[in-house]
């Protein structure tokens, strides 16, 4: 076994070849130079005992328990700290060694609380396995001294509890909160035997700058950090290992039960997105699977004012298939369509698509992706031929400049936000382009070189004057893009953006940025080594957002930062499977595998299989939808697990939209908004009911696993099987792997994928096929997959949303850490308890005019419509520039977005809304009688219950 990449239980290897051979017990052990003693021992079967060791934190050394004894050498080193060298006899178990252990296994356990059997990680202790493994038996020393065993006990968090009595300063806790998580909330306050884990400054762990992301709970070897869930439930007595349900990172866990009932989910360390670490919604968040909110019946309404009525599934489904078979006599075979899930499987997405093209006989059929990254698959199948970012996370470990632009990680994919950090502190550059100041841009042992804090809408002025500064300055990358670009379009690009009025000076009347720092900022990125970009939905919300997605790829072109590891384009995908829902082919102009629904040769491949005529004609984007429904066209439609009337912009346009549909069928695990305008609610299931596999933003295929059986009476996939049949056209699965074969044998990115594989290697990135039997990490290695990559021109257009002297500031929006997309999920959750509303920040500057106080409530309001919430006075926020979450229904932020959107996509301008904030009173109306109707129907479920 290769130890080069070792991490396990101290110093790393060394990247050389060098091998060095040493003696163990007894047993000569060859490994690489550099390899600790403690994992060179492990190579002959050797399981030194521990406490402060552990493969996810560099070695310490201070338990005092891993020493061992080398010849020829004076004392006792920990193997954990002590590098291997040729030639050395090392002896793990001497008399000696044993009395050491023992004497300190004996302190250890003299000052710790004497509740073993009723501990609640009994059989889960690490400082009991030890006892037991150097053979300690009794304790000879009493309580009648100074002791730390009546010390209190924090609940404050509501995952896990901190019993300080049960604590024995390891430091794993606080290594792991430094070194994994990077947020550097714990410390070691004290001195000596007045030493203790101290979260911030003596504060209980809520109001500490702790994020509950579990780093310390895992790293714990004793019950000082235990989730409360295993005094609740008990110790966990099998598991599964499964992938997570919320961000794009796509983070592995292993799902720990007793019986059907989950105890907790704990990050699994060969998870290649997220390496053992996790986030507070991922490591906690999942109470709302089983949350008593929960629709578990199909239930159906003749009108949206009558009453639900619960039903059988056979009589729901038949009653929603007559239905979409009525309208479309009467209306036409394109008068519906339907709406697929980023948070559902491939497989169920997959077939959602299938339904719409095979039963209703249209190309009638989008997704929540439209709302968010279609720019991104648009700007880069432009420019580089593929629909994904270029790299896979472990990438970023390679880069020497990271520039973010848009894009909130710490917030809104934490996990890849704690390795990102950790590079940064390793010594890469930083580059932030966000108009608000973004914890990146200042968090413990982080600082960005260069923060251009930009006006919303004007990405694509700033990152053309970007490469403004690299043409003219001469630090272009003139061999790469010789050999793998097209020339000629290379040069009338250069061209373009050579032109004066592309320059930071000139462009700072419409970005408000400082052009010595854009000129520092082009100059560290084509000049400081591997160059990585990495965007969220502060590049794709905005009108032009195509433009920007390929202006990014332009600049990582000239500067040669493509196709290799610690370089590329990588958008920071929203939900767990936007990149899975698009590759599977819904956008109404493409079949699964991006191929346009025109193209003769791809639709009879897939008629041949599917055994069904196909539309050529591209259908209805979400946006058209809604229009062709207010002008009484469009009259019936499908929804799948989405929130639409929350989440999708210009509220007041979308809820006139549903209110004209004559059928709308929602399938999701709440009676959602939307749901407030459905004829048909079909039930649906959380992640941990399911078989499948999600695709997260590096395009890795990962397994889903079903911890549990539906609670809902059936899988997602077969409701939507049931659905398909009683229109007409059957489908025949057994099981989601069929359905994975089906796409395999139709897309050609799939080719290699099968359930087989993906248990075998543990996750592929696609393309994953004949030419990448097990995937591709990093793509573009060589040449891109379109050819030459291709130059385009990215003329910066201003927005229509001005203001003006009626709405004089400018809004955008986005995601806080413990909250997820519209709050469905989290909200049903202890991680309200960091954010149990939406608030507004706002400079003090733009405050102080409008006499509006910290914690005031403030009318906020647009073109389109208005709200009202609490003021927050920040520095985070440029004066000019508020900015709100989305993630509470009451506080409806989308009625404030404009119907603006992407020139190419129709993706709506959420981050640049012109409005006005003034005092309020509180509430509006509205607001007042949706908290009435909320209050009645959590009475009624109560009741019910």
């Amino acid at each position: 076994m290769s130890l080069v990449h070792e991490i396990d239980y101290g110093t790393p290897a060394s990247k050389s070849e060098k091998l060095v051979t040493l003696t163990i017990d007894g047993m000569k052990v060859q490994v690489p130079e550099g390899t600790s003693i403690m994992r060179a021992a492990m190579e002959v079967g050797n399981q030194i005992p521990k406490l402060c060791a552990t493969d996810m934190l560099d070695a310490f050394g201070s338990c005092r328990l891993c020493l061992v004894e080398i010849e020829g050498r004076n004392g006792t080193p920990a193997s954990c700290t002590t590098p291997v060298a040729d030639g050395i006899v090392v002896k793990t178990q001497t008399e000696r060694l044993k009395q050491i252990r023992k004497g300190v296994m004996e302190l250890y356990i003299s000052d710790h609380p004497l509740d073993c059997l009723t501990c609640s990680a009994n059989g889960d202790c690490e400082l009991q396995d030890m006892a037991g493994v150097v053979g300690l038996r009794e304790v000879r020393y009493g309580y009648e001294g100074e002791n730390h065993t009546k010390l209190g006990k924090d609940e404050s968090n509501p995952y896990f509890t901190y019993e300080q009595s049960k604590c024995i300063v390891c430091n794993r806790c606080v290594r792991a909160c430094e070194e994994v998580q990077g947020t550097f909330a714990l410390t070691i306050s004290g001195r000596g035997f007045g030493s203790r884990v101290s979260p911030g400054m003596d504060e209980p762990f809520l109001s500490s700058e702790c994020v509950s992301c579990g780093a310390c709970v895992q790293a714990c070897p004793t019950a000082t950090l235990n989730e409360k869930a295993m005094y609740e439930i008990g110790t966990p007595e099998h598991s599964l290992v499964t992938t997570c349900a919320y961000c794009g990172v796509g983070c592995t866990f292993k799902a720990e039960m007793r019986g059907d009932e989950l105890v907790r989910m704990v990050p699994y360390k060969d998870g290649k997105a997220n390496r053992g670490h996790s986030c507070v919604k991922g490591r906690f968040a999942y109470g709302y699977a089983t949350h008593k909110d929960r629709i578990l019946k199909p239930m159906i309404r003749s009108s949206i004012h009558e009453p639900w009525k619960e039903v059988s599934y056979e009589e729901a489904i038949a009653y929603a298939a007559s239905e979409f078979k009525r309208i479309q006599a009467k209306y036409g075979r394109r008068a519906v369509g339907g709406i697929t899930s980023s948070r559902c499987t491939n497989e169920e997405t997959y077939l959602v698509q299938k339904l719409i093209r095979g039963a209703f006989g249209n190309n009638n059929v989008d997704t929540c992706a439209r709302v968010c990254h279609s720019p991104t698959g648009y700007g880069l199948s432009q420019t580089y031929g593929t629909s994904a970012g270029t790299q896979d996370f472990d990438s970023v470990e390679d880069s020497d400049v990271i520039l973010v632009i848009g894009a909130n990680p710490t917030d809104g994919h934490p996990v890849f936000g704690s390795r990102m950090k950790k590079r940064l502190r390793e010594g890469a550059k930083l580059i932030i382009v966000d108009p608000r100041k973004i914890d990146l841009v200042r968090t413990p042992h982080v600082e960005a070189d260069y923060h251009l804090p930009l006006r919303p809408g004007t990405n694509v002025a700033i990152v053309t004057a970007l490469a403004h500064v690299i043409v003219t300055e001469g630090l272009v990358n003139e061999d790469f893009v010789r050999t793998y670009c097209d020339w000629e379009e290379f040069q009338e690009w250069a061209e373009f953006v050579a032109e004066e009025r592309h320059s930071p000076e000139a462009v700072q009347q419409y970005t408000g940025v400082d052009p010595a720092l854009v000129r520092g900022a082009a100059r560290l990125y084509a000049t400081g080594g591997n160059a990585a970009i990495y965007y969220g939905l502060g590049v794709t919300e905005h009108s032009q957002g195509s433009t920007t997605v390929i202006a990014i790829a332009n600049l990582a072109m000239a500067t040669g930062n493509i196709g290799r590891n610690g370089v590329g384009v990588n958008p920071l995908r929203g939900q767990n499977n936007v990149q899975g829902s698009c590759d599977m082919g819904s956008f109404p102009h493409e079949l699964p595998g991006y191929r346009h629904v025109a193209e003769d040769d791809t639709r009879v491949l897939f008629e041949r299989d599917w055994g069904v005529k196909l539309d050529d004609e591209p259908g209805l984007r979400i946006p058209n939808m809604f229009d062709a429904a207010v002008d009484g066209t469009f009259k019936g439609m499908y929804v799948q697990g989405e929130d639409i009337l929350q989440s999708d912009p210009d509220t007041r346009h979308v809820s006139a939209g549903l209110g004209a549909l004559e059928c709308l069928v929602v399938q999701d695990l709440f009676l959602n908004e939307t749901a407030n305008y459905a004829h048909v609610f079909l039930p649906g299931c959380s992640f941990l009911e399911k078989d499948g596999t999600f695709t997260n933003a590096e395009r890795r295929i990962q397994r889903v696993r079903k911890v549990m059986a539906p609670k809902n009476g059936y899988a997602d996939w077969e409701v939507t099987m049931m659905l398909s049949k009683a229109l007409g056209y059957e489908m025949d699965y057994q099981h989601p792997s069929e359905i994975m074969d089906e796409i395999a044998r139709l897309t050609p990115t799939f080719t290699g994928v099968s359930y087989k594989k993906l248990d075998e290697l543990g996750s592929v990135q696609w393309p994953c096929n004949e030419k990448a039997p097990e995937g591709t990490p990093v793509m573009h290695i060589g040449g891109f997959v379109r050819g030459k990559g291709k130059f385009m021109l990215t003329e910066y257009v201003a927005t229509d949303e001005r203001t003006g002297p009626r709405f004089p500031l400018l809004l955008t929006t986005g995601r806080i850490l413990s909250q997820y997309n519209v709050g469905a999920q989290t909200r049903r959750t202890a991680n309200v308890a960091w954010h149990p509303e939406d608030v507004l920040e706002i400079h003090p500057h733009d405050a102080e005019n409008r006499g509006i106080r910290d914690g005031d409530f403030v009318r906020l309001e647009s073109r389109a419509g208005s709200t009202s919430l609490k003021a927050v006075i920040s520095d985070r926020m440029p004066t000019g520039v508020v900015y709100t979450t989305f993630h509470h229904p009451i506080t409806q932020a989308n009625v404030i977005t404009t119907d603006f959107s992407d020139w190419a996509t129709n993706c709506p301008e959420y981050k640049v809304t012109a409005v006005q904030v003034s005092p309020s009173n509180g509430p509006t109306q509205w607001q007042e009688e949706y908290e009435k109707l909320s209050r009645n129907s959590r009475r009624i479920a109560e009741a019910a219950e």
